[in-house]
């Protein structure tokens, strides 16, 4: 191979990497903005404990747990030894021999670590105003450290579902749903915020306190998303990472359009913060298949993916569930539509794919249940989950970091 190519190719994965890691900006600042002031450092410290423990656990064990070595053919679950520990490039790491001049061993593992605290991420959002932090980071260590690369073996890694044809090129359920199944089991365990549901069981709206910063944060994770999508090609090919770029900025939009319209109709306003989440609904539909979509296929499953958000935020709230900032309706419910999205439209589209897809979101969604739902049991039956009455009312800020995010509000409240 040419070492200019390889260069670029390189340069264009580290590129990816740098996006992904800027996602993180996003995800706070959203989570931020949809909540409430008083609990604005606790999300800060969650955000910064993901990222800074979820690197640290993928070098220590989580890249060789989720790229094995399994062989060809072989229907791997789980591969794991004591050399698993730590990382050191292999022979030919540093070289196009390796992954197909793509990029080097260091880059790979780079941007895989950045997508592998992603998953965290989407479980912070939902249980936020309410969640211990210390429970909190315990389940981001085993979450993280081990559910997150066991299933990702299983495809990225060569495993039984690669072995079976299951299609997932950037993660709308290795990475979406996995956090968003987690989510959803936690919100379950946790119950709601005081005051998100009255006495007559109806919905209150609990107002974040900076949409601004919210919109912010949305921008961001769609700039991130060039990256996270368009670096899963794992090259710098001209034609394929044009064309994901294309489908995934497409898809984000008519997410956008598709929630702004179907809400509007519904409830006869225009909600910005339906419109936010109907674009992160259109970008996490098309990551299961943005390389083998069309424009016209990505607008399809986009517009579809943000009718879906505004249907899925009622659902939530249909069956007593509290997320502040919708992530089980963005991230597991869209997961599971990009998913089975790959048997519908796109080169791959049948019937025989289709239920290959269906198999794959169950087999992950029923691991991602128990595992998730064993170490939150856990942890509620222990240390607990759950903040008291006084600190959930007064701030997380105050109670669990001594110290409020904004220099001025608690003497405000005076």
């Amino acid at each position: 191979m040419d070492a200019g190519l390889f260069t670029a190719n390189n340069v264009w994965m580290m590129l990816a990497t740098a996006l992904v890691f800027f996602m993180h900006t996003g995800f706070a600042f959203l989570e931020i903005g949809l909540t409430r002031q008083k609990n604005t450092i606790n999300i800060l410290f969650k955000n910064i404990f993901i990222i800074t423990g979820g690197l640290l656990l993928y070098y220590a064990w989580g890249f060789n747990l989720m790229y094995p070595g399994f062989e060809e053919g072989d229907m791997g679950i789980i591969k794991f030894s004591m050399d698993s520990f730590g990382i050191a490039a292999p022979e030919g790491g540093m070289t196009p021999e390796y992954a197909d001049g793509g990029y080097t061993w260091w880059t790979d593992f780079l941007f895989q670590g950045m997508f592998a605290a992603t998953a965290a991420t989407i479980v912070s959002g939902a249980v936020a105003e309410r969640m211990k932090i210390g429970a909190f980071m315990i389940f981001t260590v085993i979450y993280v450290g081990l559910v997150y690369p066991i299933i990702g073996a299983w495809k990225w890694g060569g495993g039984f579902l690669d072995s079976w044809g299951f299609y997932d090129f950037a993660g709308s359920t290795l990475v979406h749903s996995v956090g968003g199944w987690a989510a959803l089991v936690a919100i379950f365990l946790l119950g709601s915020r005081i005051g998100k549901f009255g006495k007559d069981g109806k919905p209150n709206a609990i107002p974040g306190h900076s949409i601004p910063m919210a919109t912010a944060g949305v921008l961001i994770l769609w700039l991130g998303w060039f990256g996270f999508n368009g670096g899963s090609v794992l090259s710098a090919d001209p034609e394929l990472t044009s064309l994901v770029l294309v489908t995934t900025s497409l898809a984000a939009a008519a997410g956008g359009f598709g929630a702004m319209i179907t809400s509007t109709i519904l409830y006869k306003n225009l909600d910005l913060t339906m419109f936010l989440n109907g674009i992160l609904g259109g970008l996490v539909g098309i990551t299961a298949g943005a390389d083998l979509m069309s424009p016209n296929e990505a607008v399809v499953i986009g517009f579809i993916a943000g009718i879906i958000i505004v249907g899925g935020v009622a659902l939530v709230d249909k069956i007593k569930l509290d997320d502040p900032v919708g992530a089980v309706a963005v991230h597991l419910i869209c997961g599971i539509w990009g998913t089975l999205a790959v048997g519908i439209f796109g080169n791959l589209a049948s019937g025989a794919q289709f239920m290959t897809q269906l198999y794959g979101v169950l087999i992950v969604g029923g691991f991602c249940i128990v595992t998730s739902g064993i170490i939150l049991g856990v942890l509620k039956a222990t240390i607990g989950l759950r903040v008291s009455k006084e600190e959930e009312v007064e701030g997380l800020d105050i109670h669990e970091h001594g110290m409020d995010a904004y220099a001025d509000f608690r003497m405000n409240q005076h």
